[in-house]
């Protein structure tokens, strides 16, 4: 049986590659943190916080930065290493991906107000362009939230049984629990009255 691939399955799958590869990127950036001791133990993040106080920082975002990041800064910086590593692992097998989009959200606008303002007279548009780095990600996790990023088998199952319904859904083997087409198999009983 062939399956076949309407607009909607083809937006599932490309969500999900899209939520792995976003997925990777932040293992990449977690596992150097958190299996080494360079970021959270030697300075690495407060390098990294004291360079943002140094013009990079949001005017609001530099009381924060000062008074309570710098103080907290080994605290805060195993939260960084084991959320990035956390959110990466969650996005590439595809598990609590909601919590994990919802979490890096919240994330990259923190580094987006931390790190990525153009300066008191700039452009509008250097705003976006300054922010590039941490926009797209967040744009990316905003994707994750709206859309059905959490999973590739609910595109295939739903593919399988938009076709033909009687054929597929009559087969418990080719549908999804999760497939909204599944509860056709399972007779109606109507309300008593």
């Amino acid at each position: 049986m062939a399956l076949t691939f309407d607009p909607s399955t083809r937006n599932n799958y490309a969500l999900a590659l899209l939520r792995i590869g976003v997925g990777i990127l932040f293992l990449i950036f977690g596992q150097y943190k958190v299996f080494g001791t360079a970021f959270t133990l030697r300075g690495g993040f407060q390098f990294w916080i004291n360079k943002f106080l140094e013009g990079e920082a949001y005017p609001f975002m530099v009381p924060v930065l000062r008074g309570f990041v710098l103080p907290h800064a080994t605290s805060i910086a195993f939260l960084v290493a084991y959320g990035e590593f956390a959110i990466g692992l969650a996005l590439v097998l595809g598990i609590l991906v909601r919590s994990a989009s919802f979490c890096g959200l919240i994330f990259m606008l923190t580094l987006l107000f931390s790190s990525d303002y153009p300066g008191v007279g700039a452009a509008f548009w250097q705003y976006f362009g300054a922010s590039l780095s941490h926009s797209v990600f967040a744009l990316c996790f905003v994707a994750f939230l709206a859309g059905r990023a959490d999973s590739l088998q609910t595109s295939a199952y739903t593919s399988a049984c938009s076709h033909s319904l009687p054929s597929c859904c009559g087969n418990s083997q080719n549908c999804s629990p999760r497939s909204p087409l599944a509860a056709n198999r399972q007779p109606r009983i109507p309300p008593a009255t």
